[in-house]
């Protein structure tokens, strides 16, 4: 018979109940008693029946985060509302261990159907074609290319350049008919509409020129005469230079508008012609009219 000493054995401080293992994590394994007999320390033998089997019994570890229903009545529902009819918007209902647990979640664009018509806002709105592109292989324009006025009966084309030259001083300068006719019978008298160099001033003979004169120092389609302050011999040999001389002397005279055509030339050149301007009306009208 064994017997067992009170001084020899400190039982551990094991709890029957499973839950405290369970909450702690443990896996409770089978409790060993130890006994001595006669002075010699043994265990229980193995062919007795284990005593600890019913309150100790191994339980398997489970996996973290996985749930198991208990007990009859107690499940786990998921329950997907989609409300399509505001927004597209739609809740997730969770139930579990009898709280209900709701989160928002956003439904997809493909639950909305796609519109089969523009919006109301947009209907009945003209809408603009297009524009179609140019063409890659066009070719871009070409400038356009300013061809020298015709020649009237009796003058030649150089002659024709220098009276466009002079209606279009006129024209820039917001001048109007009767200064043009003015100017063209003043260059026809003058120098027959050419750009006269003079042979008594060698620096006229180095600039462009028509022909040559030797009236003084008298210079270009005007004869204008850089002694009495018209300009250098540079500026006069220039016919735009010289038409816009002339326009801004004619312009110092205050009646010259109500004066006959051949006066106002001559309220200008103060020649010793004074009537020789007249004869060149004709022709002078017939210019502006091709001109403008």
């Amino acid at each position: 018979m064994f017997t067992e000493r009170a001084d020899a054995f400190v039982a551990p401080d094991y709890s029957t109940g499973p839950v405290h293992h369970r909450g702690q994590g443990l896996v409770p394994r089978q409790r060993a008693a130890f006994v001595e007999s006669d002075g010699d320390q043994q265990s229980w033998p193995s062919s007795r029946p284990d005593m600890y089997a019913t309150d100790w019994s191994p339980r398997r570890r489970r996996r973290k985060g996985r749930r198991r229903a208990r007990g009859t009545g107690r499940t786990l529902s998921i329950m997907l509302v989609v409300s399509a009819a505001v927004g597209g918007a739609g809740f997730v209902a969770v139930s579990g261990e009898d709280r209900p647990v709701t989160a928002t979640t956003t439904v997809g664009a493909a639950l909305q159907p796609k519109a089969s018509t523009p919006p109301a806002a947009t209907r009945g709105r003209v809408r603009a074609a297009p524009v179609p592109s140019p063409p890659v292989s066009a070719k871009p324009a070409s400038p356009k290319v300013t061809r020298p006025p015709k020649p009237i009966a009796g003058l030649n084309q150089t002659q024709m350049n220098n009276a466009a030259v002079i209606v279009k001083v006129a024209q820039e300068k917001d001048l109007p008919r009767r200064a043009m006719l003015v100017a063209l019978m003043t260059g026809l008298q003058e120098s027959s509409l050419r750009n006269l160099a003079n042979t008594t001033i060698p620096a006229s003979l180095d600039r462009p020129n028509e022909g040559e004169g030797d009236d003084f120092d008298s210079l270009g389609v005007f004869q204008q005469r850089p002694s009495q302050g018209w300009g250098t011999v540079a500026q006069l040999m220039t016919p735009r230079y010289a038409a816009n001389a002339f326009y801004e002397r004619l312009l110092t005279i205050d009646d010259w508008e109500s004066r006959s055509l051949g006066e106002a030339a001559q309220a200008v050149q103060r020649s010793a012609l004074p009537d020789a301007y007249d004869k060149h009306e004709e022709r002078a009208v017939k210019l502006v009219d091709a001109l403008l």
